[in-house]
């Protein structure tokens, strides 16, 4: 469905640049978009080979372990199903670690694997369990206490105080969490009646 939606915005962006005219802009915004992807996606892979390396020397020395034990009593009342010493219950606490400190970038194998591990453990691998749909809302509504990146594109755009957002930042992501933690939570209550 998405590939349509895709496709759509396609079509309709060259025929509007066709119509008016701008048939110079698109095909310049056509090659900057390529190769500004090229770059992204060298950028994206290196930075997740990173962190993939770094999550397997994490979990190799004990850390994973040690993160989901601090973790564990939060986060047992919204995984109540999953074992707090599994692999997928491991990587959820370092996807939320990395959320907290900001690193999106680090975030992202910790919650690949995450998921991969709860749709193992998903009974109807047809329809999201319980724990993913919970797991999504952490990930997406995520609490930023130290938001780095944020701070890293603020800084490189010229700004003089790239932390001075950190407040509206924390009540922001707080509410957001909050709320979609207690929409997920209802809707899984009724779902279980």
């Amino acid at each position: 469905m998405l590939g349509y939606v895709w496709a759509g915005l396609i079509i309709v962006s060259v025929l509007s640049a066709i119509l008016l005219g701008n048939t110079e802009s698109l095909s310049t915004a056509l090659i900057e978009s390529g190769s500004s992807s090229i770059e992204l996606l060298l950028t994206m892979a290196g930075i997740l080979c990173l962190w993939s390396g770094i999550m397997k020397i994490a979990e190799e020395s004990g850390f994973t372990a040690l993160i989901s034990k601090i973790f564990a009593p939060l986060l047992r009342p919204l995984f109540p199903k999953l074992d707090k010493n599994s692999e997928a219950f491991k990587s959820i606490t370092m996807n939320i670690s990395a959320n907290l400190l900001g690193l999106g970038n680090a975030a992202t194998p910790f919650g690949l694997k995450a998921m991969g591990e709860l749709n193992r453990l998903n009974n109807c691998p047809d329809t999201a369990s319980n724990e993913m749909v919970i797991f999504v809302v952490l990930n997406t509504a995520s609490l930023q206490l130290l938001p780095t990146t944020l701070a890293t594109l603020r800084q490189s755009y010229g700004s003089n105080a790239p932390f001075e957002v950190i407040t509206a930042i924390w009540i922001s992501s707080a509410t957001a969490l909050t709320v979609a933690l207690t929409v997920a939570c209802t809707l899984n209550l009724k779902k279980a009646r």
